[in-house]
């Protein structure tokens, strides 16, 4: 995930914010709420005003089922704990920081032939019957800024031989690294305006 952090980073220095504010190495830390702090993997923090954060996550197999669980828990637990702390005032003010989520798939058949769904109570929404793993992430993706736990979500597939060439997929439009770059550029843009007209 490392090539798309860093041209996200080109793409904010070129919407107006110095590299000097951009974090996506170290100092990646943001307090939380519900713990003391949650390790970010890219961070923009200007004037002590937190602009931007983003999460990425990557899964290669063979446990598809577990990673899965593990993987939506974690994103819905990270999107609370940090909303909860900004309402809280924890980053210094009230201006609305940008939030995003990219999740990178193992593109194989264990993670895109149909899945089972276990149901003995009661009837799990339809679109995820028989559904693949990449099917239910790409659900989660979306549902994820549906939700609006994040402001944008992007969501890619490589097969791990041609992933090492820089290849991969967009199963879905929405959901595209272009969508999730312009989501991004246009909050910094916005929020470099406001720092100059000061």
């Amino acid at each position: 995930m490392n090539g798309f952090i860093e041209l996200l980073t080109k793409l904010v220095i070129e919407a107006g914010i110095g590299a000097s504010h951009i974090y996506y190495r170290d100092s990646l830390e943001l307090p939380g709420y519900f713990r003391p702090s949650k390790r970010w993997d890219f961070l923009v923090v200007v004037k002590n005003q937190l602009v931007a954060a983003l999460e990425s996550k990557s899964q290669v197999g063979p446990s598809f089922g577990n990673n899965f669980n593990n993987r939506t828990e974690e994103a819905m637990g990270c999107a609370l704990d940090l909303w909860t702390a900004f309402r809280e005032q924890a980053f210094g003010s009230a201006v609305r920081p940008w939030i995003g989520y990219m999740f990178l798939l193992e593109d194989c058949p264990s993670s895109t032939k149909p899945v089972g769904v276990k149901q003995p109570h009661f009837k799990v929404f339809p679109e995820f019957r028989n559904s693949s793993y990449a099917k239910r992430y790409e659900l989660f993706c979306r549902r994820l800024v549906l939700e609006r736990h994040y402001d944008c979500s992007a969501f890619f597939m490589s097969d791990p031989e041609k992933g090492l060439k820089g290849d991969y997929s967009e199963p879905a439009s929405d959901l595209s690294f272009q969508s999730f770059a312009n989501s991004l550029v246009a909050h910094v843009a916005a929020f470099s305006g406001r720092i100059t007209q000061l």
